[in-house]
Parts: C-alpha cells; structure tokens; sequence
C-alpha cells in the first residue's frame, strides 16, 4: 500500500518467494489469479519471528524549492521492531468504517478510572460543544489573530488559521524542523518519544485509548487525517514531494481546516483516510514531521491491539486502486514525509503492515503482508505475506481485531464474531483468545525470515 505501482510488485516477491514454498497451501489448491496467489479462506492469520534488527534510514530534511530528501541510519530495537514504534492506521475505498479501537496494557501504577457510560455520553457531548464553541470563535475573530477561550477552568490560546472556507490554512506541524535556507543542509534531528497512554486498565487488563463511532458520531482520543493537503502561498512543495498531511474532510473526500469527525458514510474509491492519536507533536517528539503537514502521534508500543468493524462493497470500477479497498499499518515516518513517494523510510524498512487488502479490481479476496522495505537494499528486514485470505465483506460489516503480543515477536489478525463490543477494558483472557492458534481450517500461521 505504500507505491501505487511498486507495492504490488513487492506483495508478488514474497508471496512467490515465501509463502508458496513454506505453506503449499495446507487447506486447499493454491490459484493463481492476476498475478496473485490464493489458497483458502481463513478467520485468522498468526504472524511469527516478526521483529527486525540492524537499521532503517529515517528522514531527516525535506527541501521543497530543490526537491532534497536528506536521510541518516535509525536503529531498529526491541521486540516487534520496528513496528513497536508509532503507528497510524489507513483505510482506502470503497469502504465504511463503522467503529474502532486502540487497546494497550495497564501496569501495576496506580489504576485511572475511566467515568461511567452515563458520564462518557455527557463528555461525547461536551465534546461536540466543545468544538462548535471553538469554530464559532474563529469565525468571529479574523484569521491570523489571536483567539482566547475559557474552557473547564483553563485560558487557552491559538492564532486563528480557520478563514471559513472549509480550506486548511498551510501551518507548520508543532515542534517539525523549520526548513534550512541552505539546500541540502541537514536538520538537526530529534528523538522521537512516544505519545504516554491516556488510561492505564491496571495490571492484566487492556484499555482503551481511542474510540470511534460512526453511528453515535464520537472520536475520542484519535485524529482523522488524509493526503489532501493544505493550500499553501507556494505549489513548489507539492511538485517535489506530493501534497502533505492535513485534517480530513467529514467525509474523507477533501482536507480540513481542523480536527473533524469522520460522518456514518460510505468512503468513495480511492479516497484514503489515517487515524492517529489525537496527541500532536511538540518539540520534536515525533521526530521529523514535514513542515507542511499536521503533526500527531501515533499508536506506539510493542504490545498493542486495534479492534474494528467495517464493510468493503463492490464499487463496479476498474482501474488503478479502483474497487481496490484496503486497511493498513504504517510506521507514522512514513505518511509524515512522503507516504507515496522516496523521500520516507519505507523502502529501507521502517515497517508497513497490509491487513486487508484486495490487490484487483471486484476482487472479493483480502491479503495481508508485512513489508520491510525494498528487498534489494541491505537495510531491508523480514518481508512476507500469506497465501491464505480474508473474504471480502462485500455486503455486511466484519469486526476484526490486530494484536501485538510483544515479547515473543507474534501478531494475529482475527474475525470476530457479529456483535463483538467495544468495551473500555479488554481482559487477559480476552487477548488470550484473539491470539489463539487453532487448529482448524479458519486459521493460518506464517513465520517470517
């Protein structure tokens, strides 16, 4: 998902290469269809030996007037590296997102108490209170002037870049390096430090970091972003690296001028929408952020679950990422310099992770992968998919959860049954069952390396 064409190229190396020749299709004939190998159908795929040593080259400057990509060496540590880093979450069209979650662990730190249902509702509300407050402020104020609010007992201020048209305003993310006046001259890097969890579930338990609802109309704890991009006084930016990350539209079709929730609707083909935390970037934590974008964090840690519900319909069209849907992991380097192009640290192996994605056209068969960059490079890690495939929900909504496990490198993917909650907590038991390998038909086990 990270190249256009590229990307499925790539799939194909490690499908051939991998899969075809450790799993020889347990369950079934393996087919061969449009360049594409399929096995069976599963509920469940276990993926092994996932983490990665040596290094990738991260982004460390980004020159709009020549088109500069300057890079050094970033190790890759510990278990589920590199995608124990920060991650954001991509969806592509057709699809509808109906609901999603971010789960990490609590510890033995003194447990945060997360309010009662009737007490969430009220500040879903406040919520949306909140933010029409705020926008009819910058309405009131002229853009570029200071705005100040009382909110819950605390002053806030911002200078206004909301000029009521609908258009994102072109603003540096918070704490991005400011681009050097000399070309090709290197900004000094920052380390990135991952956004802390909001609420610890206590030792054992698993708690919700973020929580989407379409049909209630809430988001908390995430941000929706897409590649649309801002409007900037100069177009040079956008000729030498494609348009940057902005706040998406209500409906995932067009950018932003601020956070927006994303509506109970149908995203069109090929239109993409990513989720990160709704924490931004300051001082540098995120590393480098390309100064055109909006900087948030994204979801890091080695252990860590995204739970969702969504449905992926037949569109009837044909061409380059048409009736084409997908749902990916990202290492937040990548879409935070240049998802679809070489200034990022895909192709040296920052991490990438396919979880349902249809490779053609009406195709109603889902693929995952992982990808660790281009396999031709020395810095590239472990890459490898699964011959074995989702059914498309062409017609209905699927719920499906992704767990890292951590410590012993492992992470599943499974489908889970109709009417799954989104709870606050997730048990041990409960991560348990998700990470269950059976020894059924419905599940798939691939070992990287």
């Amino acid at each position: 998902m990270r190249n256009l064409i590229t990307a499925g190229a790539v799939v194909i190396v490690a499908i051939t290469s991998g899969v075809a020749g450790q799993k020889n299709c347990a369950n079934g004939p393996e087919t061969f269809d449009n360049k594409n190998y399929y096995c069976s159908p599963v509920k469940s795929i276990h993926y092994s030996n996932v983490s990665n040593t040596g290094s990738y080259d991260r982004v460390t400057h980004m020159d709009v007037s020549s088109g500069t990509c300057m890079k050094e060496p970033h190790q890759r540590s510990g278990a589920m590296a590199p995608l124990n880093e920060e991650l954001s979450m991509h969806f592509r069209g057709p699809l509808r997102l109906k609901k999603f979650a971010v789960y990490t662990p609590g510890s033995s730190k003194k447990r945060s108490v997360k309010p009662s249902i009737h007490h969430r509702r009220h500040d879903h509300q406040h919520f949306h209170e909140h933010n029409k407050e705020i926008r009819e402020i910058q309405e009131r104020e002229a853009k570029g002037e200071e705005v100040r609010i009382t909110s819950d007992g605390k002053v806030q201020t911002w200078i206004n870049q909301y000029d009521g048209l609908g258009g994102a305003a072109a603003t540096s993310a918070p704490g991005a390096p400011a681009a050097a006046s000399q070309v090709g001259s290197a900004t000094p890097t920052t380390k990135a430090v991952p956004a802390a969890p909001s609420f610890n579930a206590g030792s054992g338990t698993w708690g919700r970091q973020a929580y989407y609802s379409a049909a209630d109309g809430t988001a908390d704890g995430l941000v929706f972003l897409n590649n649309k991009g801002s409007c900037p006084d100069n177009f040079d930016s956008y000729k030498a690296f494609g348009a940057p990350l902005s706040y998406a539209s209500g409906d995932g079709s067009s950018s932003a001028n601020s956070p927006q929730i994303l509506k109970d609707v149908l995203l069109e083909d090929p239109n993409e929408i990513m989720i990160f935390s709704d924490k931004k970037c300051s001082d540098g934590d995120c590393g480098y952020v390309r100064p055109e974008s909006v900087g948030y964090h994204g979801f890091g840690g080695a252990k860590k679950a995204f739970l969702m519900e969504f449905s992926m319909p037949l569109s009837g069209k044909n061409g380059l990422n048409l009736d084409m849907p997908s749902v990916w992991l990202l290492n937040t380097r990548i879409p935070q310099t240049q998802q679809y192009g070489s200034c990022s640290c895909w192709d040296s192996g920052c991490g990438e992770f396919d979880l349902f994605e249809v490779l053609d056209s009406g195709n109603t068969r889902c693929k995952s992968t992982i990808h660790m960059g281009d396999a031709t490079k020395p810095t590239a890690g472990k890459s490898g998919g699964d011959s074995d495939y989702f059914q498309r929900p062409t017609s209905g909504t699927i719920t499906a959860i992704v767990v890292f496990t951590g410590d012993n490198g492992s992470a599943h993917i499974k489908v889970l049954d109709d009417g799954h909650s989104f709870d606050t907590t997730l048990g041990a038991n409960d991560i348990e069952e998700y990470c269950k390998i059976g020894d059924d038909k419905d599940t798939s086990v691939f070992q990287l390396g």
